[in-house]
């Protein structure tokens, strides 16, 4: 069986969990089991989501002529992540599948002319550590909610998603006799003059905040980085110069990108 790929009413592609089953070639027997293992189990996420979130990753599907057949569509991210946790021995054959569609949709997104636009005024908009220090809050709150309300990992996380931890940075700063003892990994990156890497690191987080996967928001950010190295922008601390409408600022952004896959331009 071929494993096919829907477009929902919001223009996202899905696939039915009775069809990803049937194509896994798994017993169909234990079909119902399965589908409610699917549903209610924890999963882990590229982007640090224990929980698929409803409605989001998987929607309930009413069939007409069955109503007996219980059904879901299920986001490609989920779709992946089932098929390579089955025990089919198609398993690979369809998350390399599933995997490449997510690719190709997220690289077509980078390269609209809105998109690029959106990624050139947040990147200027990041040159503000309060707006950075916002992203990064508003990150973690949703890591955490969607951890069952635990943090506990977020830091290696964190590490893990952007290619560098507190340690290396600690060890940078000891590689230039700069003293890093209670010091943030944004004040680290600031003292090493990795003004780029700030900026990256605030897209990113405000990125997945506003919904996007972790790889997806990786390529934003690296697009970030490389305008902020293009026009040298700068970092300040706009707090020290008394800019009281930071946080108001903060959150217009984050309600415009919400509807970023929507063609939303600034």
């Amino acid at each position: 069986m071929e494993l096919q790929i829907l477009i929902s009413k919001k223009g996202t592609k899905v696939v039915t969990a009775s069809n990803l089953y049937g194509a896994l070639e798994l017993p169909e027997q234990h079909y119902g089991t399965a589908l409610l293992k699917w549903i209610d189990n924890f999963y882990e996420f590229t982007d640090g989501i224990r929980k698929p979130v409803r409605l989001q990753d998987y929607a309930k599907r009413k069939i007409s002529n069955n109503p007996i057949l219980k059904d879901y569509y299920l986001s490609i991210e989920m779709a992946k992540k089932i098929a390579l946790r089955s025990k089919s021995k198609l398993k690979r054959k369809f998350a390399k599948q599933l995997h490449a569609i997510q690719d190709r949709e997220e690289y077509a997104e980078v390269l609209t002319q809105e998109q690029i636009e959106t990624v050139l005024e947040v990147t200027k908009m990041m040159t503000k550590m309060s707006c950075q220090e916002s992203a990064e809050r508003k990150h973690q709150e949703i890591y955490t909610s969607r951890n069952g309300g635990s943090g506990a990992n977020w830091w290696k996380y964190r590490s893990h998603l952007l290619g560098y931890s507190a340690d290396y940075l600690r060890k940078q700063m000891e590689a230039q006799g700069k003293k890093h003892k209670g010091k943030t990994q944004r004040q680290m990156l600031l003292h090493l003059n990795n003004k780029p890497e700030m900026i990256r690191t605030a897209v990113i987080d405000l990125f997945i905040a506003s919904g996007k996967s972790d790889s997806h928001a990786k390529k934003l950010g690296d697009m970030a980085r490389l305008f902020a190295l293009e026009m040298q922008l700068d970092v300040y601390d706009d707090k020290e110069s008394g800019n009281l409408f930071a946080s108001s600022i903060n959150t217009a952004m984050l309600s415009e990108l919400k509807n970023y896959r929507h063609a939303a331009a600034l």
